[in-house]
């Protein structure tokens, strides 16, 4: 499985490529300063 670090991929553009990046197949691992409620 391949797998991605997500900076800022919480909310917007970062969230869009973590939805993007599961769907093809990625273990994705998310970094975020704040909203964590956003980034689960």
């Amino acid at each position: 499985m391949r797998t991605a670090l997500v900076t800022g991929g919480s909310r917007g553009i970062g969230s869009a490529v973590c939805r993007k990046l599961s769907e093809d197949g990625f273990h994705v691992f998310i970094n975020y300063h704040t909203h964590a409620q956003d980034a689960a």
